[in-house]
């Protein structure tokens, strides 16, 4: 029997000149960027939580706490390589990720062929196993003012039993 599990992953961080845009594991050029205890990456954010929901570990703050210096300006692929070992630890591999990420600009598909390789690699699947899609919102509330972005991220795992 294939014990099969869903996660689902949600992330948002204020957007702030004078900080980097870091976006699934790449930095993307902007006059904007992602404020956050560490390297603000919101996609890759998001995918930690749904794979840690999936495998019923709780969530991010609960093992990479905000307040907690040594993660200060950490770089996310090192929280998702994390989250990965812990979900591996309980005999669970990725099958998926979908994902979108609400940003009004910069416009994020160009990037997108090179975060799927990227997250890919960290999750130990092929790229064409993570989708990401990218959406404005168009020009309404805190995300379409440029004043925030957001990520929602899916995910299958399984455990052979």
């Amino acid at each position: 029997m294939l014990n099969l599990r869903i996660g689902y992953g949600v992330d948002v961080h204020q957007l702030a000149e004078n900080y980097t845009l870091f976006i699934g594991g790449k930095k993307i050029e902007s006059d904007l960027g992602a404020v956050g205890h560490s390297d603000a990456d919101v996609l890759l954010h998001a995918i930690c939580d749904a794979l840690l929901g999936a495998a019923n570990l709780r969530d991010i703050g609960f093992h990479f706490s905000d307040t907690d210096p040594k993660f200060k300006g950490i770089d996310s692929k090192i929280l998702l390589t994390n989250v990965v070992e812990l979900i591996h630890k309980k005999g669970y591999k990725v099958i998926n990720i979908d994902s979108t990420v609400i940003l009004e600009k910069p416009k994020l598909n160009p990037h997108i062929p090179e975060m799927q390789e990227i997250i890919a690699k960290i999750l130990q699947v092929e790229s064409d196993a993570v989708s990401i899609k990218a959406t404005t919102h168009e020009k309404v509330d805190s995300f379409g003012e440029r004043k925030a972005i957001k990520a929602y991220a899916a995910c299958l795992i399984f455990r052979p039993d």
